[in-house]
């Protein structure tokens, strides 16, 4: 037999057969929707907050905050910045605290892999880079087995971020994509880096050579920076270092770095250079240093040094 086209007539026939029965399963496999996870369970990628190139705006969302999953499917949390955060599911009737850096139950990982949906589950404090002080761990993942809807915190900022998984039955089509949560994930934390810019530029317009703004927060963003970080001074004036955010603790630390960073040390109404230390300035607090000699003196926060938080004040006669 003459081959048409160069098709050989046995290999025609196979391929007819075999068109023949694509056409006679495809009907059977457009009854099983794609994204209702036919061929195994999922496991879904959760952004743990955002941040600027040079770590000076930090975001306070999960991305994405809410997710849609299905029973057995499971979830990895990310760390996407230098700031430290969790994800922590309360214990039923639990109720937040502020965050307490003590405690083990908080800066360590508590619970199982699988999520019982009413036990106290914690990642342990999380970040992309290493954090002095704190356990180093990047991800956290955590099996869903059972429907519900589920909160969940960042013990660090409280209320402020907090993010919520919907769990389905099995075979429930799903209504989004992780490419779906990817892209509106990324749109936020374009976001979020633009409220955290006008922000700073807010903060910038209350500082002055005697008023330096130690960090601030809106909710959203969070600005990791001394607002004016460089000011000049005459002996005998004083600086007020004022944390004017709602959710993230501060310090001013001159000198050493003590080894209880949380507790104030020094004279701050008299000083003259070496080691002094506000301690925890919480959100709406002040801490004000009194100058008494000439020099140049480097100050940090020693909780967030590590992302650029630093200045110098310059005292003149």
């Amino acid at each position: 037999m003459k081959h048409i086209w160069g098709i050989n007539p046995r290999s025609k026939k196979l391929a007819l057969i075999v068109a023949f029965a694509v056409a006679l399963l495809a009907p059977m496999a457009a009854a099983v929707p794609a994204s209702a996870g036919a061929w195994g369970h999922r496991t879904w990628l959760v952004q743990v907050g955002s941040e600027s190139r040079d770590q000076e705006i930090q975001g306070m969302s999960f991305l994405p905050s809410e997710i849609f999953i299905n029973e057995q499917d499971t979830i990895t949390w990310e760390a996407n910045s230098a700031e430290i955060h969790t994800v922590t599911f309360l214990a039923s009737g639990q109720a937040l605290e502020p965050f307490n850096p003590f405690s083990n139950d908080e800066l360590l990982k508590r619970g199982g892999d699988s999520y019982d949906g009413h036990s106290y589950y914690n990642s342990g404090i999380l970040a992309n880079v290493d954090v002095p002080g704190f356990p180093d761990a990047r991800d956290y993942s955590l099996k869903f087995p059972s429907e519900g809807d589920f909160t969940y915190y960042c013990l660090v900022h409280g209320e402020m971020m907090k993010g919520t998984v919907h769990v389905r039955g099995q075979g429930t089509e799903y209504p989004y994509s992780q490419a779906d949560y990817n892209r509106s994930s990324r749109a936020e934390a374009r976001s979020i880096l633009r409220d955290g810019r006008e922000l700073d530029a807010e903060l910038a317009e209350q500082a002055t050579n005697h008023r330096v703004i130690a960090g601030g927060d809106d909710g959203v963003a969070m600005v990791m920076r001394f607002v004016r970080p460089t000011v000049t001074v005459h002996v005998g004036e004083t600086v007020v270092f004022a944390n004017t955010g709602m959710g993230a603790p501060h310090t001013v630390t001159f000198g050493a770095e003590p080894a209880n960073v949380f507790a104030p040390s020094g004279t701050p109404t008299n000083f003259t250079g070496g080691d002094l230390n506000s301690g925890i300035i919480p959100p709406g607090g002040e801490f004000a240093v009194t100058f008494k000699t000439e020099g140049t003196f480097d100050y940090i926060c020693a909780l967030h040094d590590y992302m650029g938080m630093v200045g110098k004040v310059k005292v003149v006669d």
